[in-house]
């Protein structure tokens, strides 16, 4: 099951265009495709099923998953919970944590510029009685530690802060935070989902009390996920779900053994691959920032290429919308002008406005991001495409300004 993954012209297989937007999914590696359907094949049987050896050997193959997933983020195997996603797990490590605080602790403090999964579970809990507050970011989007300081106290349940940010791929500084919570009594919980692909992930040196983690952005199928939960966290969240007790009461149903399965296959992929993976798509990701940047006099690029997820290129292009340029683009790229969990709506992103942008200026950025399947000659051919789309809607509002004058 070594074998490596030969890339293809095009970023993905089955695409016809250029696939940049691996943050907001990557494809399915087909040495995890290939476990999946052996566990399909054979232990389709309910993992939960103690009454015959089809049961149980499901059962086993959740658990060697669980061990996996446990050994690349260096926690131990009773302290994963699989999830539907990392949106679920960012609702049990937010909302249910907040829930089984003790009395008296009824203010969460989140990131201004976390994922929609963790605002909108933090805002979910005021219904409850708690309160929530944004902790601000600098234009890079890191938060200051001091910021943190001065609103701790023994009131506080919850602390959320994204460990690599998914939309301007921002890695922040954790472990200063989290001491800082700690000390305070605070339950901590960071959405890691970016962060495996961009960095090395060790939840005990992080010492966090908790960590979301996603499959299909690690090159795994969709529809399974993981919550890193402490064995020494402050209290236990309280369960969201109620049904049969599976994984320790905190997310009950049946599992799906072949998606478990194949997530641990991605987690493994990434902890055996991860440096030399990371390396060669930040080198192309470095490349590819030159070349706009030489080709394209608009391209400014947001932040810096510095303590950022190594596949992310976030940018702004002065003086075009950025849903414009996307649109001009298709067939032919795939990017995003923001979050996928946002698209289709027109409200500007919070992210882009936690950072100091306008709504004009946060209205002109996409975000690219590159991934396992990326080639140099997908990206010498996207900045010719994007320099020619750029003229070509440069030439059409100057048509428009002359048609209005």
């Amino acid at each position: 099951m070594s074998t490596a993954w030969s890339r293809q012209p095009g970023g993905s297989r089955g695409l016809m265009g250029i696939y940049l937007d691996y943050q907001a999914s990557t494809p399915v590696d087909p040495r995890v495709k290939a476990i999946m359907f052996e566990v399909m094949d054979r232990d389709f049987a309910n993992p939960s099923s103690e009454s015959h050896s089809a049961g149980w050997q499901a059962g086993k193959r959740v658990e060697d998953a669980r061990a996996t997933i446990a050994e690349a983020i260096k926690c131990d195997p009773d302290e994963i919970i699989f999830t539907s996603g990392a949106t679920e797990a960012n609702n049990i490590g937010v909302l249910g944590a907040a829930l089984g605080a003790p009395e008296g602790r009824r203010r969460i403090l989140i990131g201004a510029t976390e994922h929609k999964a963790v605002l909108e579970a933090a805002l979910a809990a005021e219904r409850f009685g708690y309160t929530v507050e944004l902790l601000p970011v600098e234009g890079s989007g890191v938060i200051d530690p001091a910021e943190l300081k001065n609103r701790l106290d023994e009131s506080v349940a919850v602390v959320s802060v994204m460990l690599v940010n998914n939309e301007i791929g921002t890695i922040q500084p954790l472990e200063e935070l989290v001491e800082l919570s700690a000390a305070a009594g605070a339950f901590v919980h960071t959405d890691a989902t970016q962060a495996p692909t961009a960095i090395d992930v060790d939840v005990r040196e992080l010492g966090v009390d908790a960590a979301s983690f996603s499959s299909h952005k690690i090159y795994g199928p969709k529809g399974v996920g993981a919550l890193y939960l402490s064995a020494t966290s402050p209290w236990r969240p309280r369960p969201l779900m109620f049904g049969g007790g599976q994984e320790q009461g905190l997310r009950p149903g049946t599992l799906p053994t072949h998606l478990c399965a194949g997530f641990a296959e991605a987690f493994r992929l990434i902890a055996e691959e991860g440096s030399g993976e990371r390396e060669r798509v930040e080198h192309l990701r470095n490349s590819f920032v030159r070349c706009l940047e030489e080709n394209v006099p608009i391209f400014k690029l947001t932040g810096t290429c510095s303590h950022r997820h190594p596949g992310n290129l976030h940018a702004r292009f002065i003086g075009i919308v950025g849903d414009d340029l996307l649109l001009r683009l298709q067939p032919h790229i795939f990017a995003s002008t923001g979050s996928a969990c946002t698209s289709g709506h027109l409200s500007v992103s919070h992210v882009l406005k936690a950072i100091g942008l306008s709504d004009v200026e946060a209205g002109e950025c996409i975000r690219f991001s590159i991934g396992r399947q990326t080639t140099e000659s997908d990206l010498a051919r996207a900045s010719d495409i994007i320099a020619g789309a750029i003229d070509s809607l440069g030439d059409q509002v100057r048509q428009s300004g002359r048609a209005l004058s």
